[in-house]
């Protein structure tokens, strides 16, 4: 062991406060570019990451440069009675400058890692960024800041260049150990150098050890941090409901926003009745949903709910999330992993009462029926207590809108069943607007009265969903509500048309349209008969089948037997009773196209 430790307490001196100020620097640098939206964000990185690197060397070059005696700050220090060249000072300076880097790099990884709904589903809960900050993203990202920590105390307990540069060597002042080691080693005074760098390697050791203990019962703290933080933010939040309520009521939007691949342009209102949006994967469905939310901005438009504009283009008037008033059950239902089931649905109850908020959360508990299972966290839920939760959180703020994105996706059919029927059971009550995403026509049927079609970015349908259903008015349409079958069609007189790839002649009770484009059928309204006598009905062969418990779908060829199995025209769906009555008669079978059931398109 050398004699003189001063170069251990200088280093560990340096380091800490080095440590000290790259942790809150670093932290602070990560989180404004995390939230930063605007333009030069990667020159903004590009310098915050610069010193990691350069060499160091350069580094201390224009530390020296910057703060030595002939630059202008460097007179100012001067003249201040505070330079800082060859003090500790300028060591911790440098040691700090490189040492940040690793700390704004890590955190802002960490900040990265948190799954953005569970920050969307904060501002939507009413939280300012502040809390948002405190309570959901430094302690899911807490792990990131522990090895930001470790890595910049590293980093500064090893800095060698920058502090030679900067702050010399001077025994007892600014020796650092990484110095001490060079001079040992140039002086020949190995045995010194090699108890230096055992000492170092010892520290460095010692510290990601008891940090990795730290780190390893984290879970428990963070519960503790979250919820006192959380009593802190509410409890100085006062009871002012920041949301009052209006005399209008109703949803009022027409926006247009440019996306990639297709621009969406939608318009519609909604009152007090459950509405579905419904269309295929991308067709824009959510990011609608997310503009009323304010999670998004449109290009050009206006929403208004309940008499409030949140969004005019026009006045330049653009809500923010907390202001809007707005409950969003997100498809994967962005439940706080560190908070428990009650801490989740008290979230967004900042604004009431301690004693108001403990009988809003027991309400909404007992409404979903998760009582007893308070103290849970999300990962000791099954997938529909998950989803109750969400539900519950979002009911929980009174909001003016319930927003839900495909929210039954995720479970399985039988769990769907029971969530669907408390969806049907709470909406019955909710006195709000309610919108229904899902590109499942069975879910948006039983759930919502009324229906909106959505097809790259426009409403192609909107209506009752039995007009819908039985009348789509365009191919989109009808496909989107599960049509399986459609042909070519062009009218022949007034009553009939020909099913160009159907090869056939059908009559038909409805008026034909002027442009008649096809002809559609549902599978299910397909029809077997004993004979061709009947009108609309043809012959036909079974080319395969696609069986469930309950119901099979039938692929039939028209006219003559098929030549492969994918040779087919029509699918028809039966129940097992009937298939087991059918399957055995010989062919060719006789199918009817009901003309009652025809769907006649024009585009």
């Amino acid at each position: 062991m050398p004699q003189d430790l001063s170069p251990l307490w200088i280093s560990l001196k340096i380091a800490f406060l080095a440590t000290i100020i790259a942790f809150f620097a670093g932290t602070l640098a990560a989180y404004l570019m995390y939230s930063y939206r605007g333009k030069g964000k990667g020159i903004i990185d590009g310098v915050f990451t610069l010193p990691l690197v350069l060499p160091p060397t350069v580094v201390g070059f224009l530390l020296l440069l910057l703060l030595g005696r002939n630059s202008p700050l460097g007179q100012v220090l001067i003249e201040a009675g505070m330079g800082v060249i060859f003090t500790w000072q300028g060591a911790v300076i440098a040691a700090t400058v490189v040492a940040f880097p690793l700390m704004y790099k890590t955190v802002l990884g960490a900040f990265e890692q948190v799954n953005l709904d569970l920050i969307n589903a904060a501002r939507t809960l009413g939280a300012r960024n502040s809390r948002i900050f405190w309570q959901i993203l430094l302690p899911l990202a807490w792990r990131g800041v522990v090895a930001g920590t470790i890595l910049a105390f590293a980093r500064a307990l090893g800095e060698f260049g920058a502090t030679l540069m900067l702050a010399g060597n001077i025994p007892g002042k600014t020796q650092t150990m990484p110095i001490a080691i060079f001079f040992a080693s140039e002086g020949g005074n190995m045995q010194e150098a090699l108890a230096w760098v055992l000492l170092m390697i010892a520290i460095a050791l010692g510290s990601i050890s008891a940090i990795n203990h730290y780190s390893s019962s984290q879970s428990s703290y963070l519960s503790w941090w979250s919820s006192l933080v959380g009593y802190w933010v509410m409890n100085r939040q006062g009871t002012e409901n920041i949301f009052p309520p209006t005399l209008e009521k109703g949803l009022w939007i027409d926006i247009k926003k440019s996306l990639s691949g297709f621009s969406l342009d939608v318009a519609f209102t909604s009152d007090n009745s459950p509405l579905g949006l419904l269309g295929a994967s991308g067709a824009g469905k959510s990011m609608t949903l997310r503009c009323i939310a304010g999670l998004e901005t449109p290009n050009t438009g206006q929403i208004i709910l309940n008499g409030r504009v949140l969004f005019d283009s026009d006045k330049g008037i653009n809500l923010s999330c907390r202001q809007r008033r707005v409950g969003v059950v997100f498809q994967n239902y962005a439940l706080f992993p560190h908070l428990t089931l009650a801490q989740n649905i008290a979230f967004g109850l900042q604004n009431i009462s301690k004693k108001e908020r403990q009988q809003r959360i027991q309400y909404f508990i007992n409404l979903v029926e998760l009582g007893g299972l308070e103290n849970r966290y999300p990962y000791q839920l099954s997938g529909g207590q998950q989803q109750r939760v969400a539900l519950s959180r979002a009911l929980a703020i009174q909001p003016e809108v319930l927003l839900f994105d495909e929210p039954l996706s995720a479970l399985d059919t039988y769990l769907r069943h029971r969530i669907e029927q408390l969806l049907i059971n709470v909406l019955a009550d909710y006195q709000g607007v309610s919108l229904f995403v899902t590109h499942k026509l069975e879910e948006a049927y039983r759930i919502c009265q009324n229906l909106l079609i959505f097809s790259e970015g426009n409403i192609v349908a909107r209506g009752k969903k039995e007009d819908i259903f039985e009348h789509p008015p365009t191919y989109e349409a009808a496909q989107v509500t599960e049509c399986k079958n459609f042909s070519r069609a062009e009218a022949i007189d007034p009553q009939t048309i020909k099913a160009l790839d159907w090869n056939c002649e059908l009559k038909v009770v409805q008026s034909i349209p002027s442009h008649l484009c096809y002809v559609g059928i549902r599978a299910h309204h397909l029809q077997f008969l004993e004979t061709s006598e009947h009108e609309n009905t043809f012959p036909c062969w079974l080319v395969s089948i696609s069986e469930t418990q309950h119901r099979v779908t039938l692929y039939l060829k028209l006219h003559q037997s098929p030549e492969n199995i994918k040779d087919y025209d029509l699918q028809a769906e039966v129940y097992r009773e009937k298939w087991n009555n059918l399957k055995n008669n010989p062919f060719p079978w006789y199918v009817c196209l009901d003309s009652f059931k025809l769907i006649l398109i024009e585009k």
